[in-house]
């Protein structure tokens, strides 16, 4: 019998720069996908609709994508919400689980403080879910590599509780799990800023409101949580 492998597609949201009122949050997505369940037909659709559509095959950055910025500073409105939507239905009828490990930066006054609360509550996610994470013979895990300090993070936290684990560098274009992965992200932002009542003008313009973000997206989101 082959081993059952698991991938985890890591994000972040934040960095390790002082607190700023804008960015209050670290945020690490982590969406897990059991390597046994073929997504490749998913895939294929995923690109054909989004060719479809008009859109160039890409990596889907959601938080641009809704702030209209980057490669979407030019798009209207209209095209910006349907590759959203695009992306959304594709992650609704994925198979996959997701965690969500968060730290609030206004308790880290220091680098050293925000590295140790951050290491310490992926220890906990990890841990809490323990029988999850045995129950495979190896563990994939997929990141980018964009801020070194949560790369030494997650090698030693993952090192330490996991048998066998291994670490791969990825482009987000070659991976749509990845683009899953900033999509959670960004809706658990979303989550956390609608329930301090901070969202932005273009947050609000893009969901109309937080009950509509709620309703139509957090809502079916929460079902994938481990």
């Amino acid at each position: 019998m082959s081993d059952r492998i698991l991938s985890v597609f890591i994000d972040e949201s934040g960095d390790f720069g002082a607190y700023d009122v804008h960015t209050p949050y670290y945020i690490v997505a982590m969406v897990l996908h059991d390597q046994s369940v073929d997504i490749k037909e998913k895939i294929r659709q995923l690109d054909k609709r989004m060719t479809e559509s008009g859109f160039d095959i890409h990596a889907i950055h959601t938080g641009p994508l809704i702030r209209r910025e980057a490669v979407y500073s030019n798009e209207i409105m209209e095209n910006r919400k349907k590759l959203f939507n695009i992306l959304f239905h594709f992650s609704r009828q994925l198979d996959f689980k997701y965690i969500c490990p968060m730290i609030k930066k206004s308790e880290c006054p220091d680098v050293i403080t925000m590295t140790g609360k951050l290491s310490k509550a992926i220890k906990n996610e990890l841990i809490q879910h323990e029988d999850y994470w045995n129950s495979f013979d190896k563990i994939i895990v997929y990141y980018d590599n964009g801020q070194i300090e949560l790369t030494k993070i997650l090698s030693s936290v993952f090192n330490i509780l996991c048998a066998d684990v291994e670490f791969r560098k990825v482009q987000p274009v070659d991976y749509k799990l990845f683009q899953v992965a900033d999509m959670v992200c960004t809706l658990e932002l979303l989550r956390l800023k609608a329930e301090s009542n901070t969202f932005s003008k273009s947050e609000t313009g893009f969901f109309n409101s937080i009950r509509d973000l709620r309703k139509n997206y957090l809502k079916t989101l929460a079902k994938k949580h481990l």
